[in-house]
């Protein structure tokens, strides 16, 4: 029969998993109130689980009187992440000022980084050694700097006087080595580290290719001045990886989970975007008056002109996501962007002569079972194809540099959204659609 300490530490644990499920469906006042009557240790756990956006809603919510507990509970790292979302200084203030000593100068130091660098993600908090001591007297020490609150022991770094790092150690090495062994004498010296300003997309890329725990941040001179770990940068890929897929779908990138953007931000969001989006469309009226004669003498023209410059928006589409993605994972630099002409080139040509035969067996299926279009259907099915493999061409070459354009320029390759692209693409199409059309069609329909 179970003790009645197992049960109530059961019905603990189905609270907080329950919390956990609804918290996002739950307004402040109530997510305070169910958070509060978890017992203590649950809500430690669940509060450090939260993103820094919540942690920051939930302890400003709170009576003023609780609030200190719970942001001391935070490493520093984690507390400057929750500073970072007060929009007020005079609340950024109040919430430093809960923080001791230590932690308050820890947190500062962070702060002076860029939130997006490794600086800003690091925590200052680690496990150090000396390289003359030996192992007795590290593993003793390491206990004490345990009490701390280290966020990461399974590496400890080893440093200089003037804290320059000279290698590292891994707790199952320092433990199982040989009593009185100096630490020197069993370090890797061969250790990955990153630059305090290193972009946290190229940190990702290290996480990533290394498959490490955690990466040692240093500075300018050397001096180590904290650690990056793991599920730091999870939380960052995750904040990159939304943000590219909404900036590529046509919309600036959201400041909060969607459910929480409020109805006007929402608009501005999106609509600055479509209006852009929509001046540019503009110019494919003016292309399409260009050809206005063209269109009045050839109807049958008129009804094509959806099929081929969607075929073209869509092949550039496809092209501009997948350049991106590519550079986002650091599979394609600036440099390589030759090598993607050429790759987009074949299968443009590709892709445009698979389309282009479907167009044209369609035409000529049509004006076999229904005499749709004529006497010239065979020139008329000609154009259709030509142009598809044109404007397909087209599409994809265009969809694939424009993220290089960008990204020379200085400017995010995720901007080179696919609604822009297939605008661009839509305006040139139809150029190409009624010059082939002009070239095939000269003499009889034009």
């Amino acid at each position: 029969m179970p003790s009645l300490r197992n049960e109530t530490e059961s019905e603990a644990g189905l609270a907080a998993g329950d919390l956990q499920e609804t918290w996002r469906i739950l307004d402040q006042e109530e997510r305070l109130e169910a958070f509060l009557d978890l017992p203590r240790e649950d809500a430690e756990d669940f509060f450090l689980d939260l993103t820094a956006r919540d942690e920051y809603e939930l302890i400003t919510t709170m009576p003023v009187g609780q609030r200190r507990s719970w942001m001391r509970l935070l490493p520093p790292d984690d507390a400057a992440d929750v500073l970072q979302e007060a929009a007020e200084q005079d609340v950024r203030d109040e919430l430093m000022a809960l923080l001791d000593d230590q932690t308050r100068r820890e947190v500062t130091a962070l702060l002076a980084y860029a939130e997006d660098d490794a600086g800003g993600l690091m925590n200052p908090r680690y496990a150090r050694l000396r390289p003359d001591v030996n192992v007795d007297e590290a593993i003793a020490y390491l206990r004490r700097q345990g009490r701390g609150q280290l966020e990461h022991v399974n590496y400890i770094y080893v440093l200089d006087a003037d804290q320059k790092l000279l290698g590292t150690i891994s707790i199952r090495d320092l433990f199982t080595a040989a009593p009185g062994t100096i630490v020197r004498a069993i370090m890797i010296t061969d250790i990955v580290t990153v630059a305090d300003d290193m972009d946290q997309e190229a940190l990702g890329r290290l996480f990533a290719q290394y498959d490490l725990q955690a990466i040692p941040v240093i500075d300018a001179d050397g001096r180590m001045q904290g650690i990056v770990t793991v599920d730091d940068i999870v939380d960052v890929l995750q904040e990159e990886a939304t943000e590219d897929i909404q900036k590529i779908g046509g919309t600036e990138a959201l400041d909060a989970p969607y459910l929480e953007v409020s109805l006007p931000q929402m608009v501005q969001k999106r609509v600055i975007w479509l209006s852009a989006l929509f001046l540019s469309e503009m110019l494919t009226t003016t292309a399409m008056s260009r050809f206005e004669s063209e269109i009045s003498r050839a109807v049958v023209l008129a009804v094509f002109i959806p099929l081929i410059i969607s075929s073209g928006g869509n092949s550039g589409s496809q092209a501009t996501t997948l350049v991106i993605r590519a550079m986002a994972l650091g599979e394609v630099k600036l440099t390589d962007w030759w090598r993607v002409v050429n790759r987009e080139l074949l299968t443009g040509v590709s892709m445009g002569l698979i389309l282009g035969v479907l167009g044209f067996s369609r035409i000529e299926l049509w004006q076999m079972l229904f005499h749709s279009y004529g006497e010239h259907h065979f020139k008329v099915a000609m154009t259709i194809g030509l142009a598809v493999v044109g404007v397909v061409t087209w599409g994809t070459i265009a969809g694939s540099m424009l993220p290089f354009v960008l990204r020379r320029v200085g400017l995010d390759p995720a901007s080179a959204s696919a609604p822009f692209v297939a605008t661009l693409v839509d305006v040139t199409g139809i150029v190409i659609y009624f010059s082939i059309a002009s070239l095939i069609l000269h003499g009889t329909l034009l």
